[in-house]
């Protein structure tokens, strides 16, 4: 049994990142899950990464694609690292793509010519 109950069937994930004066920046993502894992492709210049570089600890809640959570819905706390190149970022990258498809193949296509960053979620505690 999954971990991550609450994003079940969920299409997105509202990950929030903290600045270093503790704000939290909740930003809608993409994710697939495996072995009581989270993971998620962004670009490698984007806000979060440097966010989560700083500060691995996130929180996480299942969102709409414009970050809405539903009533009634609570963040989780969890943890986040950056991938290193290599098998772990092929991996995630062939969940992301059974899991969003045409889609994902489509994000690529067009970010093909930008370096992209990979992202392993686990809960906290």
């Amino acid at each position: 049994m999954s971990q991550f109950t609450a994003l079940n069937n969920a299409q997105y994930m509202s990950l929030k990142t903290f600045r270093k004066n503790g704000d939290g920046v909740p930003t809608p993502v993409w994710f697939a899950e495996e072995n009581d894992k989270l993971y998620v492709m962004t670009l490698a210049h984007a806000g979060k990464v440097k966010r989560i570089r700083n500060n691995s600890t996130i929180e996480i809640a299942p969102c709409d694609v414009r970050g809405n959570i539903k009533d009634g819905i609570d963040y989780i706390p969890a943890s986040a690292r950056l991938l290193p190149a290599g098998d772990d970022v092929k991996a995630a990258n062939q969940r992301l793509t059974r899991k969003y498809g045409l889609f994902k193949r489509i994000f690529d296509l067009v970010q093909r010519n930008r370096e992209k960053v990979y992202i392993e979620i686990i809960l906290a505690g």
